[in-house]
């Protein structure tokens, strides 16, 4: 179970057990000391149930402080500092690659190579938010190399800032220039404190109200049913993936605000999004923002004409979906979104402008939802059949109908959450205790729910902890 192995945000265990314990901690430890405190404490988060991956996050750590001291020591000699760069970058990927990529390529080369056959591939576990924490780790020493962002001497506000377990197995992947300022001398207060447990709890709510609801359904309809139970159980894994990762980022941020640290939003209402182009900006931004400041733009960017322009997209997007799995369907989502944003950029915006908002709104959520099938079936036997099901027409068995009306509630609950609109109407209200007072009995009332939740639920996922 994913619980034995990681402290999950939505569990007993976390919020009314290790929370508060480290709220307490944290708030009794005089102010020079939290750094250390938050780095021992997001050190045992990550060792639960599988302290051994502790070694390797602490190498991490190690490489990457060491790697920004010998280049900020070096910069005056460019060639050694970007050796040493290239060095601490090539260390990083090495790690990432042998756990992550290791038995794919062998696989892969067993499949393509006729005298491989009969290779043993070696079963390797991937650690638990490996992809993220490296991200993080490699940002660090490539902006203290373009003096982006000041060179960390205090190795354990570097542990911190690495470790921090807000944001540590599932992002948002935070570069290290955006939380320098705050390593050292942010601010904690009652009014950032409050909010924080605000944003917790609208993140636990679509974890556990929305996203688990939609987990079920779909789990339910993903291989059985006619051609109307394709189409909803495609609707409800595409509000369950974004629900899932929203609300483990909105729960992220509130917890680093709990702590004094403001993370950047790392979603912004995606399925409201006119064309690809704009989902992929309000689409777990700090990933898209990674790849655009650190392989997009040294690439070249748009800077060496159209025809490199569109290789430089197909490489980060076949990056992109190498990065959330080693397996072939993920290659293939990202070279999805590469021709769709290929295409937009050549001719298809401009024929979307065209159209009413609503239509391109509906078309584009289209064309993300099939995207998420190719996400999700690693098995090319079991996508086919399931976009089968979608042009297929088939009829309906009573279980599935029966499935669909009982989830129909929840599922509109899901697609008006996924919108801005209730926001907006928050918003409307006048400032004083009214709006205080909805607040308070809103947020109370969801934390009662997910708590009823929590007591009745047996699936509870995180999509993204296997990235």
């Amino acid at each position: 179970m994913l619980g034995e192995i990681v402290l999950v945000f939505s569990s007993n265990v976390f919020l009314f057990a290790y929370l508060p314990a480290v709220l307490l901690l944290y708030y009794l430890c005089p102010r020079r000391w939290r750094n250390l405190l938050l780095f021992v404490v997001s050190l045992v988060f990550y060792g639960w149930g599988e302290p051994v991956y502790l070694g390797l996050m602490l190498f991490t750590i190690a490489l990457n402080y060491l790697g920004g001291l010998l280049i900020d020591r070096y910069r005056s000699r460019a060639k050694r500092a970007k050796r040493l760069l290239a060095l601490t970058v090539v260390l990083n990927l090495a790690l990432l690659g042998f756990f992550k990529y290791t038995g794919f390529v062998l696989e892969s080369l067993k499949s393509l190579i006729p005298g491989m056959s009969s290779l043993a591939v070696p079963e390797i576990a991937l650690p638990i938010g490996i992809s993220f924490y490296i991200f993080q780790s490699m940002s660090y020493t490539i902006d203290v190399y373009r003096r982006d962002a000041p060179v960390q001497r205090d190795p354990i506000g570097f542990g911190a800032y690495v470790s921090m377990f807000p944001q540590l197995i599932a992002g948002p992947i935070v570069k290290y220039k955006d939380v320098a300022e705050q390593l050292s001398c942010r601010r904690e207060s009652l009014e950032k404190f409050a909010s924080g447990v605000g944003v917790f709890i609208i993140g636990l709510g679509k974890k556990l109200l929305l996203a688990n609801q939609m987990g079920l359904l779909w789990e339910e309809l993903s291989c059985s049913g006619g051609t109307a139970s394709a189409w909803v159980g495609m609707l409800a894994y595409t509000l369950q993936i974004y629900f899932d990762f929203s609300g483990y980022s909105d729960m992220a941020i509130g917890l680093g605000r709990m702590l004094g640290f403001e993370f950047l939003k790392n979603f912004d209402y995606p399925y409201i999004s006119r064309s690809v182009t704009e989902f992929w900006r309000r689409w777990h931004i700090s990933l898209s923002t990674w790849f655009r400041e650190y392989v997009y733009i040294p690439l070249g960017g748009n800077r060496r004409g159209l025809k490199r322009q569109i290789l430089n997209i197909f490489i980060v997007w076949a990056l992109t979906g190498l990065w959330h799995g080693a397996s072939w369907n993920f290659v293939l989502w990202g070279l999805y979104y590469a021709l769709w944003l290929t295409a937009e950029k050549l001719f298809l915006l401009k024929g979307l402008e065209k159209l009413p908002s609503a239509l391109r709104c509906l078309l584009v959520l289209l064309a993300v939802a099939l995207g998420w099938m190719l996400f999700y079936f690693t098995d090319t036997g079991e996508l086919f059949a399931f976009m089968g099901r979608l042009f297929s027409f088939r009829g309906e068995d009573v279980y599935s109908r029966n499935m669909i009306l009982a989830y129909l509630p929840t599922m509109a609950l899901a697609v008006f959450a996924a919108t801005p609109a209730g926001k907006s109407l928050y918003l409307r209200l006048r400032e004083g205790r009214v709006k205080d007072a909805l607040s308070i009995l809103g947020l109370g009332a969801v934390f009662l729910l997910c708590t009823a939740a929590l007591a009745s639920q047996s699936y509870n996922p995180f999509i993204y902890f296997r990235f």
